[in-house]
C-alpha cells in the first residue's frame, strides 16, 4: 500500500518515498500526527498555530505531535519559512510504502500500531470523501464531471489482484509525470483513493 502526495514546496525536489519499518511506524500511528503529516504533505509548510487552527486542536498539542514526527524523521525544519519567532515545519518525504509484512509483525505493539495506522488511512479517505460531497456544488460542472465515486466488483486471482494495482499505480504515476506546471490556469490538486479488497463468500 502507498501513500503519496505531491507536496507544495518551492524550487523542484526529487520526490521521496519512505518505507515504514516497525520503528517509524510505532512513531507515526497516532491519529493527530498522521492528520499533520497528510497536512504538511498537501498544503505545505507551515506552524504549529497555523495547523493547530486548521485541525481544530491547540497549539500545545500540535507542537508536541509535530517534535514527535521530528524525532522519526517524518517533518523537519523549512528553513526559507522561518524568518519569524514560530517555527516552521515541513514534511521530510513526499509519500509511504507500507510493507504488509508489519500486519504480522511478532511483536504486538507492531501489529497494533499497523491497525491503527490503516483504520486512521481509512477514515481520513472517508473524511475526503465527505467533504468533496459537501462541497461539490460550489464546483465547476468540469470538474463536478471529472471526479468519480464509483465501485466495480471483479473476480481475480490474487496475481492477477496484484497486476491490477501494479498498473493502476503505474498509470496514476504517468499522469504525475504529465501534471501541468504549478498555477496552470484551470489545474487543481486532485485525491485519488484506490481501494482494492478481496470479498469473502459464504
Amino acid at each position: 500500500m502507498s501513500e503519496e502526495n505531491d507536496e507544495a514546496r518551492t524550487g523542484e525536489q526529487e520526490r521521496v518515498l519512505r518505507t515504514l519499518d516497525p520503528r517509524s511506524l510505532r512513531g507515526l500511528a497516532h491519529p493527530l500526527r498522521m492528520r499533520l503529516l497528510a497536512t504538511l504533505r498537501l498544503d505545505g509548510p507551515a506552524t504549529a498555530s497555523q495547523l493547530a487552527g486548521k485541525l481544530g486542536e491547540s497549539s500545545g498539542a500540535t507542537s508536541y505531535h509535530l517534535r514527535q514526527l521530528a524525532a522519526h524523521g517524518f517533518v523537519e525544519d523549512a528553513p526559507e519559512r522561518g524568518k519569524g519567532r514560530e517555527r516552521w515545519w515541513r514534511a521530510a518525504e513526499q509519500g509511504m510504502l507500507f510493507d504488509e509484512s508489519l500486519n504480522s509483525d511478532p511483536d504486538p505493539t507492531v501489529r497494533g500500531a499497523a491497525d491503527l495506522y490503516l483504520h486512521e488511512h481509512a477514515t481520513m479517505h472517508t473524511q475526503e470523501v465527505a467533504n468533496w460531497l459537501a462541497v461539490q456544488r460550489e464546483w465547476p460542472e468540469e470538474w463536478r464531471r471529472g471526479a468519480d465515486l464509483s465501485d466495480f466488483t471483479l473476480r481475480l486471482t490474487s496475481a492477477q489482484a496484484l497486476e491490477l494495482n501494479e498498473r493502476l499505480h503505474d498509470l496514476i504515476e504517468s499522469y504525475r509525470e504529465a501534471a501541468p506546471p504549478e498555477g496552470t490556469e484551470g489545474a487543481a490538486q486532485v485525491r485519488l483513493h484506490t481501494h482494492l479488497l478481496p470479498r469473502a463468500l459464504d
